[in-house]
């Protein structure tokens, strides 16, 4: 059974407060794919991809003009609370946006963060993203 049957009705990793099965779990690559309507919900839906390892979704969401060719996300590093700190466009009917973040995670390393600000672009009615700014 995929694991995110269970998982639907536990608390969503990007810390929205609301179900994974009612929050980002919809634009996973498993959860159906849906399109993010806004720059900030397909942020945020990235965040849990990353938490929950869906390099698919990473991939689709990712605009082809930056795309990589593969991702290998690392199975020991852990994202444990995510913060949105701004925005700017990224709505419905916008066709640009940034989303600033930041990720916190643990790693074998240890505790870590990761801020940055997100730049995104709709086309076809569908939200991508295209670079970030780290900082």
């Amino acid at each position: 059974m995929d694991e995110r049957v269970w998982l639907q009705g536990s608390r969503c990793p990007c810390g929205s407060g609301d179900t994974l099965g009612a929050c980002c779990l919809r634009y996973l690559a498993g959860g159906g794919g849906a399109p993010a309507p806004t720059a900030r919900a397909l942020m945020r839906s990235r965040y849990t991809a990353f938490a929950l390892g869906d390099v698919a979704h990473l991939l689709d969401t990712w605009h082809p003009s930056t795309r990589p060719a593969s991702l290998d996300l690392d199975p020991q590093q852990r994202w444990l609370h995510l913060n949105v700190e701004s925005w700017s466009g990224g709505g419905p009917f916008d066709t640009e946006g940034t989303v600033g973040f930041t990720a916190v995670c643990r790693g074998p390393d240890g505790r870590g963060e990761l801020r940055e600000l997100s730049r995104f672009v709709r086309e076809d009615g569908r939200w991508y993203y295209v670079d970030g700014a780290i900082g």
